[in-house]
């Protein structure tokens, strides 16, 4: 009996395996990434797809719970086990559909939250299992009765395994069940970990809220883009990680814990943008991602940080998202975003490159201006130029060797710099270019504008003379917040941009209410346009795409924030 009771185990694990709602939609030619209830919740594939095929799906999944317990319900009453051996049959067919083996659908099968499985466990427990109703619907009723009352479907899902599994372990079945009914609890509790935090987050869709999809409405597109926390002040924003802040401040839980966890959290989403409308009228949505990698991380595990790249965007393709961008130290990885678009090609990948040059074009004429007409002589003012190695730098050190009577080019490999400085020095022959290593020879600067991509600031004010203007395109900030005492000093930030209409969002991404980076600007017009060949992967950046995303943010109601 022992041997056809763990066959029978492993027949319910496979039927409740099987990808039969997957498969049913793949077959009507829908696509399943978009309306798969893994990404958007039954009450949207209803919406998406229509009844028909929506109950046709969810009346499979069901159909698995109950033929995992139905197959074992006549040998649980001949070996006299009662419903125990159902209930683990019933666990086991839940888990199969969680997990469906790799092997026998490949790397991508479809992973669903079973919920539809779940009911179909219950009915078999009371049907075929004769489980007293009191332990099937009590927990239905308290399903019904949270997900009214909140709208939460995995708050719900978990209220009602947690009342199966106490009144299971209240009864007098035998230890088997008792466990059975408290993993499945523990199992739906893992699978929905990402929804509850989401719900703690404020950012999860309740019941009957329509999920935004580029594709299904000519007015909506939307892109994701994936942001990381600066410090552990950004990395308590998140109210799932909130709670741990005072335990750390007071002792109970060590800081270096806390960041080797954040290395160990795959991509979530943590925030939305909602309210940009073109001024063609057209809505741009944007999910906002997070695995939260630390700077530091970055500069000492780029490998980690490709993988979690690459994890973000298939968690943007699966919500929908046309356009995936790459924002902070994101942009860098992956031979900047290159590695990242060939592992995810069903979803266009850009670091935001080719705007944040633009911006920093379009704003270079009106800060030399500025300078001028406070009584400044640009002719004899010296410019240095931070991250020259850099392509947005060197496009700075391009911009101005023209207007100034010498650029200092500082960078970390000396012998680049030379041969980006020489070519400067055939294009400007009255201007002196400089090359360095020394961040000392800003000392010399009247002007400074810097592109890097450290973790930490790199100008202190010991770099700095009185009077400087800096134009700070590092993210994060270059300058250290100490170089404001240095007298006279103006720190102006680069590349922040300001979406047209009223942009509202749950996280502070500290560029101003309003206002995002010109690599998440970027993200969102090449949604706005469709222009999906205008991203911006690796080293180059094309004076061609610069100039359309200029054109085009002025044409949707994008304006450069002075």
């Amino acid at each position: 009996m022992l041997f056809l009771s763990i066959v029978l185990l492993a027949l319910a694990f496979l039927v409740g395996s099987l990808p039969l709602g997957h498969l049913l939609l793949a077959r009507l030619g829908l696509d399943t990434r978009v309306n798969s209830a893994y990404n958007l919740g039954v009450e949207n594939v209803l919406r998406r797809v229509g009844p028909g095929p929506a109950l046709l799906s969810a009346a499979l999944d069901a159909a698995k719970g109950f033929l995992a317990v139905l197959m074992t319900s006549s040998l649980s009453g001949v070996s006299g086990s009662g419903p125990e051996l159902s209930v683990l049959a019933g666990l086991a067919a839940y888990l199969g559909h969680l997990n469906p083996p790799a092997r026998l659908y490949g790397a991508t099968a479809p992973r669903g939250r079973g919920n539809l499985v779940l009911l179909g466990v219950l009915a078999g427990l009371s049907v075929a299992a004769h489980l007293n109703y009191w332990y099937t619907v009590l927990p239905l009723v308290v399903y019904a009765g949270v997900l009214g009352l909140g709208g939460f479907v995995s708050v719900a899902t978990l209220a009602g395994l947690a009342v199966f599994a106490l009144l299971i372990g209240l009864s007098g079945l035998g230890v088997a069940a008792k466990l059975a009914a408290l993993a499945l609890l523990l199992s739906a509790a893992w699978r929905f970990k990402e929804n509850i935090g989401r719900v703690l987050d404020g950012t999860e869709p309740r019941i009957g809220q329509d999920v935004p999809v580029t594709g299904k409405r000519d007015d909506v597109v939307v892109a994701a883009f994936m942001i990381h926390p600066l410090d552990l002040q950004d990395f308590w924003q998140s109210r799932r990680f909130s709670w741990m802040r005072p335990l750390v401040q007071r002792g109970v839980i060590r800081e270096q814990t806390v960041r080797q966890m954040a290395e160990s959290i795959r991509p979530m989403k943590v925030g939305e943008l909602s309210g940009i409308r073109t001024t063609g009228g057209k809505e741009v949505r944007a999910y906002l991602l997070s695995s939260p990698l630390l700077p530091e991380v970055f500069r000492d595990n780029p490998e980690l940080a490709t993988r979690r790249a690459v994890e973000g965007a298939r968690l943007a393709q699966e919500l929908g998202a046309s356009v995936f961008g790459l924002g902070a130290f994101w942009s860098v990885v992956g031979n900047k975003g290159i590695d990242v678009q060939a592992a995810v090609p069903g979803i266009t990948v850009t670091n935001g490159g080719a705007y944040t040059s633009g911006t920093i074009k379009a704003a270079i004429p009106g800060i030399l201006q500025h300078f001028q007409a406070e009584g400044r002589d640009l002719k004899q003012a010296t410019a240095a130029v931070v991250g020259a190695n850099g392509v947005v730098a060197f496009g700075i050190a391009r911009t101005i060797a023209p207007q100034v009577r010498r650029v200092i080019m500082l960078g970390r490999d000396l012998e680049r710099l030379e041969r980006s400085a020489n070519t400067l020095r055939r294009a400007n022959k009255d201007t002196e270019i400089i090359t360095t290593t020394d961040y000392g020879a800003l000392r010399e600067a009247d002007l400074i504008f810097t592109a890097t991509s450290d973790p930490d600031p790199v100008i202190f004010p010991q770099h700095v003379k009185p009077g400087t203007w800096i134009f700070d395109e590092g993210r994060p900030a270059d300058v250290d917040d100490s170089v404001r005492a240095v007298p006279g000093v103006r720190i102006i930030p680069g590349g922040v941009v300001r979406p047209p209409g009223r942009m509202q969002t749950q996280v502070n991404l500290h560029f101003g209410e309003g206002a995002v980076p010109a690599c998440l600007a970027e993200t969102l017009i090449i949604a706005a346009t469709g222009e999906h060949e205008r991203k911006s992967l690796g080293a180059q950046t094309l004076t061609e795409n610069v100039n359309f995303f200029v054109e085009q943010a002025d044409r949707l109601g994008f304006h450069v924030v002075d």
